[in-house]
């Protein structure tokens, strides 16, 4: 079983096709999609109904729940608020209820799956370090739990100490634990434009991270068409 661990697809669609495109040619079997569907970007439904009719196991992000509830958005970051509120009016009510149904927390196979963190999976919390990092591993119950939510990728090992591992290639050992963060499809904020996502081969036990170039001047277009703000068009140039 090799199994395509993607999500913070942000409404990006061209990321999305491209991600799953490279997927399919690495003899991918199943996929898990680590949520934030929708938000930032120019293609909320699009992406939505592309995850849904793929049937995956899929986590809840706070995107997701913020564009799928009707609360008041003025406590965020006004980029971030802009956008959502845009998205909302691109949601049908049965699509915003499909998001509101997914779960925090699910596990899958062996391993886990959160869009933030398991100690307060509701609260979106941030993980950059590995001081982060072992609050999560106190509520961790399998080998392996896999999350997004900052949209870089990194690489928690957890043996008698919590160290930050590179995200490139990642062998699974015994008795140790990790909480890996498998980056952004839509947005991703390491520098790196590309697509991110990670398989992890059950049989070999090996975690691989994957880049993956897309049309971003057609992405970047739509933001612009769609009247959202031009920050979003740049920033996804410059992987930030």
């Amino acid at each position: 079983m090799r199994i395509a661990l993607f999500g913070d697809i942000h409404a990006n669609l061209e990321a999305l096709e491209a991600v799953l495109e490279d997927a399919a040619k690495q003899d991918v079997t199943d996929y898990v999609c680590m949520g934030d569907i929708v938000g930032y970007n120019a293609d909320p439904a699009a992406c939505l109904e592309r995850v849904r009719a793929m049937d995956c196991p899929t986590v809840k992000g706070n995107h997701d729940e913020d564009a799928s509830g009707s609360h008041s958005l003025e406590s965020m970051n006004p980029v971030a608020a802009a956008a959502l509120e845009w998205t909302r009016q691109q949601l049908s009510d049965e699509q915003r209820q499909w998001l509101r149904r997914l779960r925090m927390v699910r596990q899958v196979s062996d391993f886990t799956v959160v869009h933030s963190t398991l100690d307060q999976p509701a609260h979106w919390n941030y993980v950059t370090n590995r001081f982060d990092a072992m609050s999560n591993f106190s509520y961790q119950f399998t080998q392996i739990c896999f999350h997004g939510h900052t949209h870089v990728p990194r690489v928690y090992v957890k043996t008698d100490k919590v160290v930050e591992v590179p995200a490139e290639s990642v062998e699974i050992e015994d008795g140790a634990k990790y909480f890996i963060n498998i980056g952004s499809v839509g947005q991703p904020r390491d520098g790196d434009w590309r697509g991110c996502y990670a398989i992890y081969d059950l049989e070999h036990k090996l975690i691989v991270f994957r880049r993956v170039e897309y049309d971003i001047a057609t992405t970047q277009r739509k933001i612009l068409a769609a009247g959202l703000p031009q920050m979003l068009a740049e920033r996804i140039a410059e992987g930030r």
